[in-house]
């Protein structure tokens, strides 16, 4: 298909999606409303009765960091429902939904130092903690409360982990059943001289998805023994993602090269991602425009603002400074379809943030979507500046000021506009 009938045919589809979203109200107000109603009859000295399908490591006040068994309180036989994974896309789950979902767990939580050595921690708080991350479906649970549950949002205003639900302080927790570990996981677990790195990859080449290593991570579950210590979730998402792909990009070294130009396009949630794949050796950059009126340009007066990362084939070194997390949820995602077709490529992601994406839900969904993505059709391009020019007529920026931002966007690197 060439590039102009492709545009066509998405610009259409992108006109019914916003007329279907200007008919859903975005008010969440009266769900953070009602999550104190829903959590009211519970009160400090309580012992809550529930299954925990997942946990939740925060970061706000690191190296003391909370730590928490998360709960639907209510709404146990659903709790796997509860659990962020892939198939919140295919469900295609709304901003709102999100939301609610998140703040209908209960944060059981307790304070603990980051530093805490967990490799042989199995009772206690901490011990309940790590049995429902290691667990492959929800385990029952009772735990004790201190105090009456509050909603904060303070470990989410974020977009790679965002939101989580009211949060009270536990001074115990039991199981009241016993969790079933998979062989894999308690391979990694009982090889305590096996790097974490290596035991991420040992887990999603047996068809564990990055959702369940990152949250055997977080419990401190995976590395040598002496490193085990608790990883706040947001940094263990980006860690497995991360990890994943170098590890997915390393098979692709020798790869031979994709012949051809080709265009991708998906949208998700507000997000709306451009891919294109052009012809020679591994390099991946990810640009992020960000409408006046999103979630992180909250000015309706502000223009679009840009960001962007970029890696040469040798790859990245050191943190991201401006896309964060998304930068390598999306270029995991980009790896995994390369690695399906056995060949590599040059890859820009373009990700525009309308002003439909009104609440952060986590780089979850700019995984899903490029993932997705490569399940559509496609466009094909003579060059790759053609390809950028023509997707650049969908974005509100100029083409210059898009090339002015982006290194293969401006053919700084090794002149794109000489394919084809």
């Amino acid at each position: 298909m060439r590039l102009s009938e492709f545009i066509e045919i998405e610009k259409n589809e992108r006109a019914e999606r916003r007329r279907l979203a200007g008919e859903k109200s975005y008010e969440i107000l009266d769900r953070l409303d009602g999550v104190d109603d829903q959590f009211a009859d519970i009160s400090g000295g309580d012992a809550v009765g529930s299954v925990s399908p997942s946990i939740f490591v925060g970061r706000t006040g690191y190296p003391e960091v909370s730590t928490g068994l998360l709960s639907p309180v209510g709404n146990e036989s659903d709790a796997g429902q509860f659990v962020t994974d892939g198939a919140w896309y295919e469900a295609g789950v709304s901003i709102g939904d999100v939301f609610e979902r998140r703040t209908s767990l209960l944060n059981a939580s307790q304070t603990a130092p980051v530093g805490t050595n967990v490799h042989d921690t199995w009772e206690g708080f901490l011990g309940v903690q790590r049995e429902v991350a290691l667990a492959d479906r929800p385990v029952g649970i009772e735990v004790g409360l201190d105090g009456s549950p509050e909603l904060d949002l303070a470990d989410s205003v974020d977009d790679v982990s965002a939101p989580t639900g009211p949060r009270a302080r536990a001074n115990d927790a039991t199981l009241t059943e016993n969790p079933h570990v998979p062989r894999p996981v308690k391979k990694t677990l009982e090889d305590d001289d096996w790097r974490a790195g290596g035991a991420m990859n040992y887990l999603y080449n047996r068809g564990f998805d990055v959702y369940e290593i990152n949250t055997i991570l977080s419990a401190g579950a995976l590395g040598q023994q002496e490193n085990r210590r608790l990883v706040p979730t947001r940094w263990s998402i980006t860690a497995v993602d991360d990890t994943v792909g170098q590890y997915v990009r390393g098979k692709q070294r020798n790869a031979t090269s994709v012949d051809t130009v080709s265009v991708w396009h998906n949208e998700y949630l507000g997000n709306s991602f451009w891919i294109i794949l052009a012809p020679g050796q591994w390099e991946f950059e990810l640009v992020e425009l960000k409408a006046p009126g999103s979630v992180w340009n909250p000015d309706p007066t502000a223009g679009v603002w840009l960001a962007s990362d970029y890696e040469g084939s040798e790859g990245h070194t050191g943190y991201v400074e401006e896309t964060a997390g998304a930068y390598y949820a999306a270029r995991l995602a980009v790896l995994e379809y390369l690695d399906s077709i056995g060949r590599q490529a040059k890859a820009l992601v373009l990700r525009h943030v309308s002003e439909d994406y009104w609440g952060p839900v986590g780089v979850w969904q700019v995984r899903e979507a490029i993932r997705h993505a490569f399940d559509g059709d496609h466009a094909e391009s003579e060059t790759f500046d053609d390809a950028v020019a023509g997707i650049a007529e969908q974005l509100p920026v100029s083409p210059a000021d898009l090339r002015r931002k982006s290194t293969l966007a401006a053919g700084r690197q090794t002149g794109l506009d000489a394919f084809g």
